[in-house]
């Protein structure tokens, strides 16, 4: 019997991406009724179509827009958001809707005239006059801008954000006090040090006060924890600029070393090899004020506010077309909303100059294979090994790919390229080897695969998929029943819910010749992944081994539902008709 072990996108058997909340719709059942009838539309055949020409209710496009805006289709919510408030312009609530659907959608320009009216009917309307004031700004208007900030909320995300919009102005209206200190309100708030001395540091470069700049670019290295890639490029571009090319070399590999998969910053160690002068990193008030639209936006998403967090990245991009940082944060939170093609889309929008293009492209083959459009997505991913190979990236996630779709002699050889590369293998590595160990085990070539799964053991002692993948291999094999058993019960203590390696505790269980408790832990597993074929076939064989036997057929009917591979459908139609022989029988079950 293979192993089956491993999900298609997560080694760690966890989900990367953030799921989309639940929908609920507080409406009359009658109403809920005609949404379900527009979403069902597309399911018509050709000759019902005509019943698109039919008009919808107010409350239908209502409906359908608040369905489409809670999954994040923001460009279908906007749609009929926009047709329902056609039928109520005065409906303020709606008029707020549709505003941040089309502002999430991106559709800037089409939100003006709304954020007008919204803040002419609401004194407190953050968003909408944020919106006007980046308008303002992006005009060269900083006098419009100012003026707009003076009524600007000083609570929430407002209050982080109104003190970097003021230093930006004032040192765009070149009005003589220090901009520095309208950053005063984030000074002595913890949390918020790090931005304060960021921008400190970048209005410090603009006006020219070099030492001041420097001084700030350390103190925001102090107070932020590892890394941060921003800080870094504004620091390094600084230095670079002070003919300080050797503590900028420093600072760019102390960066490297800590984010050994990162590319970003090839083109910049290329820079300081031919002795190149960079621009600054933000250089004016528009540019500074996209860069707090960021840094906030960055913020927000980690509070798992992702439609704000957006909302926000679009005005960064909005103020500063080029803004590559940016642009990446916007398609990773529409990843993390499932919104696929448009994450797509936003990676495209990457140029090739562009020291993120090659990661856009990595990114964007792994929505490609979410897609299952997996030609393409190999296609980019054969190309990107092709051009850098220093960095084995692409080349696990080709191996991943290849896997998830039972090419195991591709995925080996991608994932054995992937690891040549390596110039150490560490710690992180562990899930590599795991992964080529899978491949490995479903090629037959077993001896390769149980010296990857021992040595991702190594690396990482008490990681349960590699603990379960190897226990459930040897007790598949009939060996180191006792160690698999110590390594398998380890597993179920870290992922006590996990039917997978529930299930592998009541197959060594069943090995053991312990039949009652493998069918405690069997049902157990199937409670927890109840359409799983081997978990059902499983179930059976223990069912059988205590006398249960009309309990055992229907498991193994159940099974055979349940489209196992095709290499145990004969199997199990066999236990069908025979049932089990007696466990001293010399019989494998399985």
């Amino acid at each position: 019997m293979s192993v089956r072990r491993q999900q298609k996108k997560d080694l760690s058997g966890c989900s990367l991406r953030i799921a989309p909340p639940k929908i609920i719709l507080a409406a009359a059942s009658a109403m809920a009724v005609a949404t379900s009838f527009l979403f069902d539309l597309n399911r018509l055949p050709a000759r019902a179509h005509d019943v698109l020409k039919r008009p919808v209710s107010t409350a239908g496009n209502y409906l359908a827009g608040r369905h489409a805006q809670k999954n994040w289709d923001f460009r279908q919510a906007s749609r009929f958001l926009g047709k329902a408030l056609e039928k109520g312009p005065d409906n303020t609530q709606l008029l707020r809707s549709t505003f941040f659907a089309r502002l999430a959608a991106g559709d800037i320009s089409g939100t003006l005239p709304m954020a007008r009216k919204i803040t002419k009917r609401h004194s407190s309307a953050p968003v909408a006059k944020l919106l006007l004031f980046v308008d303002s700004v992006k005009r060269g208007d900083l006098d419009s801008a100012d003026r707009l900030l003076a009524n600007f909320p000083d609570l929430g995300v407002s209050g982080i954000l109104k003190p970097l919009l003021m230093s930006w102005v004032s040192l765009g209206r070149l009005e003589g006090a220090d901009p520095v200190q309208a950053l005063s309100p984030l000074k002595n708030l913890s949390e918020l040090r790090v931005l304060y001395e960021l921008h400190a540091a970048l209005l410090s470069d603009v006006a020219g006060r070099n030492s001041d700049a420097e001084r700030h670019y350390k103190l925001a290295v102090k107070n932020v924890r590892g890394s941060t890639l921003r800080i870094v490029q504004g620091y390094g571009h600084h230095l670079e600029r002070a003919g300080k090319t050797e503590q900028a070399r420093l600072l760019y590999k102390s960066y490297i070393k800590e984010n050994p998969d990162s590319v970003v910053l090839g083109p910049a160690m290329a820079r300081l090899s031919r002795s190149l002068r960079p621009a600054l990193l933000v250089s004016t008030p528009a540019e500074g004020i996209a860069e707090a639209l960021f840094n906030v936006s960055g913020t927000i998403a980690r509070e798992n506010s992702p439609q704000l967090a957006l909302i926000y990245g679009r005005l960064a991009l909005y103020l500063r077309q080029d803004f590559d940082l940016a642009r990446m944060l916007a398609a990773g939170i529409l990843e993390s909303m499932d919104r696929n093609e448009e994450a797509i889309a936003e990676y495209g929008g990457i140029s090739p100059k562009s020291p993120f293009f090659w990661s856009a492209r990595l990114r964007a083959a792994g929505n490609l294979e979410v897609l299952d459009r997996d030609d393409e997505a190999i296609e980019i991913l054969r190309a990107l090994s092709l051009e850098d190979k220093t960095h084995p990236e692409p080349l696990v996630s080709l191996g991943d790919l290849f896997r998830s779709n039972k090419r195991f002699a591709e995925s080996v050889t991608a994932y054995d390229r992937a690891i040549a590369m390596l110039p150490e293998i560490d710690k992180r590595h562990w899930r590599v080897l795991y992964s080529r160990g899978i491949s490995l085990e479903r090629s037959k070539q077993w001896e390769r695969a149980e010296l990857d799964f021992k040595r991702a053991l190594e690396l990482k002692p008490d990681q349960p998929y590699v603990l379960n993948y190897l226990g459930y291999s040897w007790v598949d094999q009939g060996v180191n029943l006792e160690q698999a058993h110590k390594m398998i019960e380890r597993a179920v203590k870290l992922r006590p819910n996990d039917g997978y390696i529930v299930d592998s505790l009541g197959w060594v269980l069943y090995r053991l010749r312990d039949f009652e408790g493998a069918v405690e832990k069997l049902e157990r597993a199937v409670e927890l992944r109840p359409n799983d074929p081997t978990i059902n076939d499983h179930l059976g064989d223990a069912y059988w081994r205590v006398g249960r036997y009309n309990e055992a057929r229907f498991q193994w009917q159940r099974a055979l539902t349940l489209k196992p591979e095709k290499d145990h459908i004969s199997a199990i139609e066999g236990k069908l008709l025979r049932g089990l022989k007696l466990p001293d029988s010399g019989e494998e079950d399985g």
